[in-house]
């Protein structure tokens, strides 16, 4: 057998082992599980982004991020409204809290408005977020560096591919926001990326200076038809992803956006959290 050939063959053993772990885990009872390998060794932590769940309340997204393994979640205002009262801001953070999970930002979260803006560092503020994950209108940029300034809170400006005129991919965003404060950065959606024929390792390599997040998908076709679809059973070359984070030391979240199957994602996303622990645990130990 030739080395090619044995690490192949290593990666989708390993693959295969991180996608049972974690549908095992669904048929836990305990709803506790032990951190995988990869939260110690690569620089990033894994992330629930919560759109993924977006059909179910707050207490069974919150027990399903956990059922995963998954410890840091991004709301999207379905699980935290953005007009919410102090107050209930504050109870929705003792829930995360008390359910052991880290509520370390929101979004995406779009900025139409100077009022839209101004809410949404308040928001961010009111709830402990580190970052805004967010889409702010070209014109606003500026009052979003005043903000940035004034609050330390950071802002990750999401691509969305074919269609989106503001901000299609992470270049565009990164033009306009290179000169402004180094807190102002990106989040390289991979499959809004791949829609446009990019590869996202080149993006994330080529952008590291500006690189806050990462959303994690799969898709069916390099162009703008694509669809999503389990990780590993489409386009994208995660493991090249996955390798490229590694080598360029990046160490913020990769969040997993799961689009598809929106009323039943369980199956679908334990696989795909389950594909990247085990890729993440093949190239640890090549």
């Amino acid at each position: 057998m030739t080395i090619h050939k044995y690490k192949r063959r290593s990666f989708i053993q390993l693959a295969g082992l991180g996608t049972l772990f974690s549908m095992f885990h669904l048929k836990s009872s305990s709803g506790q599980v032990r951190s995988a390998k990869q939260s110690n060794e690569s620089p990033f932590k894994l992330a629930m982004a919560s759109y993924t769940l977006r059909e179910f309340n707050l207490d069974d997204t919150l027990s399903m991020t956990k059922r995963l393994g998954l410890k840091y979640i991004c709301f999207k205002d379905f699980h935290l409204p953005l007009n919410s009262t102090p107050e209930h801001i504050s109870e929705v953070v003792k829930k995360v809290k008390d359910a052991g999970l880290d509520l370390y930002a929101g979004g995406v979260i779009y900025m139409r408005s100077e009022n839209q803006v101004n809410q949404a560092f308040d928001y961010a503020k009111g709830a402990g977020m580190k970052i805004i994950v967010g889409s702010p209108e070209h014109n606003l940029l500026h009052l979003v560096n005043k903000k940035v300034q004034e609050y330390d809170i950071k802002v990750a400006i999401h691509n969305h591919g074919p269609g989106d005129q503001n901000y299609p991919t992470a270049e565009s965003a990164y033009e306009l926001i290179k000169d402004l404060d180094s807190r102002i950065g990106l989040c390289l959606d991979i499959g809004h990326t791949k829609r446009l024929g990019l590869d996202p390792s080149v993006s994330a390599e080529k952008f590291i200076d500006r690189l806050i997040e990462v959303h994690i998908k799969d898709v069916t076709s390099a162009d703008a038809r694509g669809g999503p679809i389990e990780i590993g059973h489409g386009v994208i070359d995660i493991p090249k992803l996955l390798r490229t984070l590694i080598k360029i030391k990046f160490s913020g979240k990769v969040s997993f956006e799961y689009e598809k199957d929106g009323k039943d994602p369980m199956p679908g996303l334990a696989e795909s959290v389950g594909f990247v622990r085990g890729a993440l645990a093949a190239i640890i130990n090549e």
